[in-house]
Protein backbone atom coordinates (compact mmCIF):
# COMPACT_ATOMS: atom_id res chain seq x y z
CA UNK A 1 0.00 0.00 0.00
CA UNK A 2 1.32 3.50 -0.82
CA UNK A 3 2.19 5.72 2.12
CA UNK A 4 2.52 9.48 2.31
CA UNK A 5 5.89 11.21 2.31
CA UNK A 6 5.27 12.16 5.92
CA UNK A 7 4.79 8.51 6.90
CA UNK A 8 7.94 7.46 5.04
CA UNK A 9 10.00 10.15 6.76
CA UNK A 10 8.73 9.05 10.17
CA UNK A 11 9.45 5.39 9.41
CA UNK A 12 12.93 6.23 8.12
CA UNK A 13 13.70 8.25 11.26
CA UNK A 14 12.64 5.38 13.50
CA UNK A 15 14.84 3.01 11.47
CA UNK A 16 17.91 5.19 11.96
CA UNK A 17 17.33 5.29 15.72
CA UNK A 18 16.89 1.53 15.86
CA UNK A 19 20.09 0.90 13.90
CA UNK A 20 22.01 2.09 16.96
CA UNK A 21 20.70 -0.83 19.05
CA UNK A 22 20.73 -4.62 18.87
CA UNK A 23 18.10 -7.04 17.57
CA UNK A 24 18.74 -9.99 19.87
CA UNK A 25 15.44 -9.87 21.82
CA UNK A 26 13.45 -9.46 18.60
CA UNK A 27 15.24 -12.44 17.08
CA UNK A 28 14.19 -14.42 20.13
CA UNK A 29 10.59 -13.35 19.59
CA UNK A 30 10.70 -14.43 15.95
CA UNK A 31 12.20 -17.81 16.88
CA UNK A 32 9.59 -18.34 19.58
CA UNK A 33 6.74 -17.48 17.24
CA UNK A 34 7.93 -18.71 13.84
CA UNK A 35 5.36 -21.52 13.70
CA UNK A 36 2.47 -19.15 14.37
CA UNK A 37 3.39 -16.29 12.03
CA UNK A 38 0.88 -16.03 9.22
CA UNK A 39 -0.52 -13.24 7.08
CA UNK A 40 -4.04 -11.88 7.71
CA UNK A 41 -6.72 -14.41 6.87
CA UNK A 42 -4.50 -17.42 7.59
CA UNK A 43 -4.73 -17.53 11.37
CA UNK A 44 -6.97 -20.57 11.90
CA UNK A 45 -7.91 -19.86 15.51
CA UNK A 46 -11.47 -18.62 14.92
CA UNK A 47 -13.93 -18.09 12.10
CA UNK A 48 -13.30 -14.36 12.39
CA UNK A 49 -9.96 -14.80 10.61
CA UNK A 50 -11.85 -16.10 7.56
CA UNK A 51 -13.86 -12.94 6.93
CA UNK A 52 -13.71 -11.53 3.43
CA UNK A 53 -12.50 -8.00 2.75
CA UNK A 54 -16.10 -7.00 2.13
CA UNK A 55 -17.12 -8.31 5.55
CA UNK A 56 -14.22 -6.52 7.23
CA UNK A 57 -15.06 -3.27 5.44
CA UNK A 58 -18.59 -3.51 6.78
CA UNK A 59 -17.37 -4.24 10.32
CA UNK A 60 -14.56 -1.66 10.56
CA UNK A 61 -14.34 2.04 9.94
CA UNK A 62 -12.37 3.06 6.80
CA UNK A 63 -9.34 4.04 8.93
CA UNK A 64 -9.47 0.77 10.88
CA UNK A 65 -9.62 -1.22 7.65
CA UNK A 66 -6.65 0.69 6.20
CA UNK A 67 -4.55 0.04 9.28
CA UNK A 68 -5.67 -3.44 10.33
CA UNK A 69 -6.32 -5.16 7.00
CA UNK A 70 -4.01 -3.23 4.67
CA UNK A 71 -1.11 -2.81 7.11
CA UNK A 72 -1.36 0.97 7.09
CA UNK A 73 0.03 3.39 9.67
CA UNK A 74 -1.86 6.25 11.27
CA UNK A 75 -0.01 9.61 11.38
CA UNK A 76 2.03 10.11 14.59
CA UNK A 77 0.32 11.91 17.49
CA UNK A 78 -3.07 11.52 15.77
CA UNK A 79 -4.42 8.37 17.44
CA UNK A 80 -7.03 8.31 20.21
CA UNK A 81 -4.83 6.40 22.62
CA UNK A 82 -1.44 8.09 22.13
CA UNK A 83 -1.97 10.49 25.06
CA UNK A 84 -4.35 8.22 26.94
CA UNK A 85 -3.52 6.58 30.29
CA UNK A 86 -6.71 5.33 31.92
CA UNK A 87 -6.70 2.04 33.82
CA UNK A 88 -8.02 -0.89 31.82
CA UNK A 89 -7.31 -3.31 28.98
CA UNK A 90 -6.73 -2.67 25.27
CA UNK A 91 -8.48 -5.18 23.00
CA UNK A 92 -8.23 -5.88 19.27
CA UNK A 93 -10.69 -3.54 17.52
CA UNK A 94 -11.46 -6.29 15.01
CA UNK A 95 -12.27 -9.31 17.16
CA UNK A 96 -12.12 -8.21 20.80
CA UNK A 97 -9.06 -10.26 21.80
CA UNK A 98 -7.36 -8.74 24.90
CA UNK A 99 -3.92 -7.48 23.86
CA UNK A 100 -2.32 -5.06 26.34
CA UNK A 101 -2.80 -3.93 29.95
CA UNK A 102 -2.72 -0.24 30.82
CA UNK A 103 0.02 -0.99 33.38
CA UNK A 104 2.43 -1.76 30.51
CA UNK A 105 1.64 1.44 28.57
CA UNK A 106 4.14 4.30 28.61
CA UNK A 107 4.96 7.48 26.68
CA UNK A 108 7.71 6.65 24.21
CA UNK A 109 7.47 10.05 22.56
CA UNK A 110 7.22 8.82 18.95
CA UNK A 111 3.51 9.52 18.57
CA UNK A 112 1.92 6.07 18.85
CA UNK A 113 0.60 4.10 21.87
CA UNK A 114 3.56 2.21 23.36
CA UNK A 115 3.61 -0.90 25.54
CA UNK A 116 6.36 -3.00 27.12
CA UNK A 117 4.63 -6.39 26.81
CA UNK A 118 1.43 -8.06 25.56
CA UNK A 119 -1.20 -9.19 28.03
CA UNK A 120 -0.81 -12.80 26.87
CA UNK A 121 1.99 -13.89 24.48
CA UNK A 122 -0.44 -16.30 22.78
CA UNK A 123 -2.64 -13.40 21.68
CA UNK A 124 -0.09 -11.83 19.31
CA UNK A 125 1.87 -12.97 16.26
CA UNK A 126 5.26 -11.73 15.04
CA UNK A 127 6.30 -11.42 11.40
CA UNK A 128 9.51 -10.22 9.79
CA UNK A 129 8.85 -7.01 7.88
CA UNK A 130 11.42 -5.94 5.29
CA UNK A 131 9.30 -3.22 3.68
CA UNK A 132 10.74 0.22 2.87
CA UNK A 133 14.28 -1.17 3.06
CA UNK A 134 14.08 -1.68 6.83
CA UNK A 135 14.28 -4.74 9.04
CA UNK A 136 11.37 -4.65 11.48
CA UNK A 137 9.15 -7.05 13.41
CA UNK A 138 5.46 -6.67 12.75
CA UNK A 139 2.87 -7.42 15.45
CA UNK A 140 -0.53 -8.90 14.59
CA UNK A 141 -3.56 -10.17 16.46
CA UNK A 142 -3.26 -13.95 16.75
CA UNK A 143 -7.02 -14.46 16.46
CA UNK A 144 -8.09 -12.39 13.45
CA UNK A 145 -4.68 -11.66 11.88
CA UNK A 146 -5.12 -7.88 12.07
CA UNK A 147 -2.04 -5.68 11.71
CA UNK A 148 -1.44 -3.89 15.02
CA UNK A 149 1.96 -2.23 14.61
CA UNK A 150 5.60 -3.17 15.24
CA UNK A 151 7.83 -4.13 18.15
CA UNK A 152 11.27 -2.54 18.54
CA UNK A 153 14.34 -2.86 20.78
CA UNK A 154 14.32 0.69 22.11
CA UNK A 155 11.97 0.25 25.05
CA UNK A 156 12.59 0.55 28.81
CA UNK A 157 14.37 -2.14 30.83
CA UNK A 158 14.31 -4.93 31.70
CA UNK A 159 13.03 -6.28 28.35
CA UNK A 160 13.88 -3.18 26.27
CA UNK A 161 10.90 -4.06 24.08
CA UNK A 162 8.75 -1.30 22.62
CA UNK A 163 5.39 -2.35 21.17
CA UNK A 164 4.48 0.55 18.88
CA UNK A 165 0.76 0.08 18.16
CA UNK A 166 -1.80 1.97 16.08
CA UNK A 167 -4.71 3.42 18.06
CA UNK A 168 -7.05 2.42 15.22
CA UNK A 169 -6.30 -1.24 15.95
CA UNK A 170 -7.25 -0.96 19.61
CA UNK A 171 -10.47 -0.92 21.62
CA UNK A 172 -9.98 0.24 25.21
CA UNK A 173 -12.20 -1.08 27.97
CA UNK A 174 -11.88 0.58 31.38
CA UNK A 175 -11.07 -1.38 34.52
CA UNK A 176 -14.19 -2.90 36.05
CA UNK A 177 -16.14 -3.07 32.80
CA UNK A 178 -15.70 -6.86 32.64
CA UNK A 179 -16.71 -7.75 36.18
CA UNK A 180 -18.99 -10.73 36.56
CA UNK A 181 -22.73 -10.33 36.87
CA UNK A 182 -22.43 -11.47 40.51
CA UNK A 183 -20.11 -8.57 41.30
CA UNK A 184 -22.11 -5.86 39.56
CA UNK A 185 -25.16 -5.70 37.36
CA UNK A 186 -24.08 -4.15 34.04
CA UNK A 187 -26.09 -1.50 32.27
CA UNK A 188 -27.98 -2.90 29.33
CA UNK A 189 -29.60 -1.78 26.11
CA UNK A 190 -31.50 -3.66 23.42
CA UNK A 191 -30.96 -3.89 19.66
CA UNK A 192 -33.08 -5.83 17.17
CA UNK A 193 -31.90 -7.10 13.79
CA UNK A 194 -33.18 -9.29 10.94
CA UNK A 195 -30.54 -10.84 8.69
CA UNK A 196 -31.97 -14.08 7.33
CA UNK A 197 -32.22 -17.37 9.21
CA UNK A 198 -31.91 -16.46 12.88
CA UNK A 199 -29.98 -19.62 13.87
CA UNK A 200 -26.65 -18.56 12.42
CA UNK A 201 -27.14 -14.86 13.14
CA UNK A 202 -27.66 -15.58 16.84
CA UNK A 203 -24.54 -17.74 16.98
CA UNK A 204 -22.45 -14.91 15.53
CA UNK A 205 -23.83 -12.22 17.83
CA UNK A 206 -23.39 -14.33 20.96
CA UNK A 207 -19.63 -14.36 20.37
CA UNK A 208 -19.33 -10.56 20.37
CA UNK A 209 -17.77 -8.78 23.36
CA UNK A 210 -20.34 -6.87 25.38
CA UNK A 211 -23.32 -8.97 24.29
CA UNK A 212 -25.13 -10.08 27.45
CA UNK A 213 -27.97 -12.14 25.98
CA UNK A 214 -29.76 -12.96 22.75
CA UNK A 215 -33.27 -14.13 21.89
CA UNK A 216 -34.54 -15.16 18.47
CA UNK A 217 -38.09 -14.49 17.42
CA UNK A 218 -40.46 -12.77 15.05
CA UNK A 219 -41.24 -9.08 14.59
CA UNK A 220 -42.38 -6.54 12.03
CA UNK A 221 -45.62 -8.27 11.03
CA UNK A 222 -49.32 -8.16 11.71
CA UNK A 223 -50.11 -11.64 13.09
CA UNK A 224 -50.12 -11.78 16.92
CA UNK A 225 -48.22 -14.60 18.63
CA UNK A 226 -47.11 -16.27 15.37
CA UNK A 227 -45.67 -19.76 15.24
CA UNK A 228 -42.67 -20.76 13.18
CA UNK A 229 -44.96 -22.63 10.79
CA UNK A 230 -47.07 -19.52 10.26
CA UNK A 231 -44.06 -17.28 9.66
CA UNK A 232 -42.74 -19.78 7.11
CA UNK A 233 -45.89 -19.28 5.01
CA UNK A 234 -44.63 -15.75 4.27
CA UNK A 235 -48.10 -14.43 5.11
CA UNK A 236 -47.65 -13.02 8.63
CA UNK A 237 -45.40 -10.11 7.65
CA UNK A 238 -42.91 -11.02 10.36
CA UNK A 239 -39.17 -11.33 9.88
CA UNK A 240 -36.97 -13.92 11.58
CA UNK A 241 -35.14 -11.62 13.99
CA UNK A 242 -32.72 -11.52 16.88
CA UNK A 243 -33.02 -9.30 19.92
CA UNK A 244 -29.62 -8.48 21.39
CA UNK A 245 -29.15 -7.26 24.95
CA UNK A 246 -25.76 -5.58 25.31
CA UNK A 247 -23.63 -3.68 27.81
CA UNK A 248 -23.01 -0.16 26.43
CA UNK A 249 -19.91 0.11 28.66
CA UNK A 250 -18.28 -2.76 26.76
CA UNK A 251 -19.60 -2.29 23.25
CA UNK A 252 -21.68 0.24 21.34
CA UNK A 253 -24.77 0.17 19.18
CA UNK A 254 -22.66 1.36 16.26
CA UNK A 255 -20.32 -1.63 16.62
CA UNK A 256 -23.30 -3.99 16.67
CA UNK A 257 -24.74 -2.34 13.55
CA UNK A 258 -21.41 -2.70 11.75
CA UNK A 259 -21.24 -6.33 12.86
CA UNK A 260 -24.79 -6.87 11.57
CA UNK A 261 -23.68 -5.78 8.08
CA UNK A 262 -20.66 -8.10 8.23
CA UNK A 263 -22.63 -11.31 8.87
CA UNK A 264 -25.07 -11.23 5.94
CA UNK A 265 -25.61 -9.81 2.47
CA UNK A 266 -27.65 -6.61 2.99
CA UNK A 267 -28.14 -6.13 -0.75
CA UNK A 268 -30.44 -9.14 -1.14
CA UNK A 269 -34.17 -8.37 -1.12
CA UNK A 270 -36.41 -10.73 0.85
CA UNK A 271 -33.86 -13.52 0.94
CA UNK A 272 -30.52 -14.70 2.30
CA UNK A 273 -28.77 -17.35 0.28
CA UNK A 274 -31.17 -20.24 -0.35
CA UNK A 275 -33.78 -18.88 2.08
CA UNK A 276 -36.41 -16.89 0.17
CA UNK A 277 -39.33 -14.86 1.51
CA UNK A 278 -40.08 -11.61 3.32
CA UNK A 279 -39.37 -13.40 6.60
CA UNK A 280 -35.70 -13.42 5.56
CA UNK A 281 -35.47 -9.72 4.73
CA UNK A 282 -32.66 -7.50 5.97
CA UNK A 283 -33.90 -5.00 8.55
CA UNK A 284 -32.84 -2.98 11.57
CA UNK A 285 -35.66 -2.40 14.05
CA UNK A 286 -34.59 0.73 15.90
CA UNK A 287 -35.75 1.37 19.47
CA UNK A 288 -35.14 5.13 19.61
CA UNK A 289 -34.10 8.08 17.47
CA UNK A 290 -30.43 7.69 18.41
CA UNK A 291 -30.39 4.13 17.05
CA UNK A 292 -32.10 5.34 13.87
CA UNK A 293 -29.46 8.06 13.44
CA UNK A 294 -26.53 5.67 14.00
CA UNK A 295 -27.92 2.99 11.67
CA UNK A 296 -28.55 5.58 8.96
CA UNK A 297 -25.03 6.97 9.28
CA UNK A 298 -23.44 3.53 8.97
CA UNK A 299 -25.52 2.73 5.87
CA UNK A 300 -24.58 6.07 4.30
CA UNK A 301 -20.90 5.39 4.98
CA UNK A 302 -21.02 1.90 3.48
CA UNK A 303 -22.87 3.16 0.41
CA UNK A 304 -20.41 6.04 -0.09
CA UNK A 305 -17.48 3.63 0.16
CA UNK A 306 -19.07 1.30 -2.44
CA UNK A 307 -18.54 -1.73 -0.21
CA UNK A 308 -21.20 -3.67 -2.09
CA UNK A 309 -21.82 -4.04 -5.82
CA UNK A 310 -25.53 -3.46 -5.35
CA UNK A 311 -27.46 -0.93 -3.22
CA UNK A 312 -28.08 -1.81 0.41
CA UNK A 313 -31.63 -3.10 0.79
CA UNK A 314 -31.71 -3.06 4.60
CA UNK A 315 -34.84 -1.35 5.90
CA UNK A 316 -34.88 0.85 9.01
CA UNK A 317 -38.13 0.12 10.84
CA UNK A 318 -39.42 1.28 14.25
CA UNK A 319 -39.29 -1.60 16.75
CA UNK A 320 -42.66 -3.17 17.47
CA UNK A 321 -43.90 -6.24 19.34
CA UNK A 322 -41.23 -8.94 19.44
CA UNK A 323 -42.51 -12.52 19.76
CA UNK A 324 -40.05 -15.04 21.15
CA UNK A 325 -39.62 -18.07 18.89
CA UNK A 326 -40.19 -21.63 20.06
CA UNK A 327 -37.62 -22.89 22.58
CA UNK A 328 -35.91 -25.28 20.17
CA UNK A 329 -34.90 -22.29 18.05
CA UNK A 330 -33.09 -20.57 20.93
CA UNK A 331 -29.29 -21.07 20.72
CA UNK A 332 -29.99 -23.69 18.10
CA UNK A 333 -26.37 -24.41 17.18
CA UNK A 334 -25.30 -24.70 20.82
CA UNK A 335 -27.98 -27.32 21.40
CA UNK A 336 -27.05 -29.14 18.22
CA UNK A 337 -23.37 -29.27 19.22
CA UNK A 338 -24.23 -30.93 22.53
CA UNK A 339 -26.05 -33.85 20.86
Amino acid sequence: MKTSLRERLVIATVAIVLSLGGWQSLKALRTLDQDRSRPPGETPMTSQSKRTDQEWRALLTPEQFRVMRECGTEPPFSGTYNDFFQNGIYHCAGCGTPLFRSETKYDHGTGWPSFTAPLDPKNVLYLEDDSYGMKRTEVRCAVCGAHLGHVFDDGPPPSSLHYCINSAALDFRPAGSEKTAEATAPRSEVATFAAGCFWGVEREFRQQPGVLDTVVGYTGGQTPNPTYAQVCTDETGHAESIQVTFDPDRTSYEKLVRFFFSVHDPTQVNRQGPDVGTQYRSAIFYHNEEQLKIAGQVIAELEAAHIYRRPIATRLIPASEFYKAEEYHQRYYEKKAKK
